[in-house]
């Protein structure tokens, strides 16, 4: 069964990017993050992000998500992960 949820809420200023993270997460989980702008904007794309992971120890590891907002705008939004079954 999946599962789904925001990590946290953010905020970037017109054409910034911010790298986030997240740790403590079991390895053996298959997760998926997105981001969903709460600021709307219609047109063209808001943001665009990119993942990195990196392996803790043995039993938890830390993903890295980087932001960028691709409008002329403040853009705020929500860091969503789902976590497959």
């Amino acid at each position: 069964m999946m599962s789904t949820g925001v990590q946290w809420i953010g905020t970037l200023g017109p054409g910034k990017t911010e790298r986030w993270y997240t740790w403590g997460w079991n390895p053996a989980l298959h997760v998926v993050w997105y981001m969903m702008p709460t600021t709307p904007k219609s047109g063209a794309p808001e943001l665009g992000w990119e993942v990195a992971v990196e392996r803790a120890n043995a039993t938890q590891c830390t993903y890295w998500i980087t932001v960028k907002n691709l409008t002329n705008v403040q853009v705020t939004f929500e860091g969503r992960y789902a976590i497959l079954s």
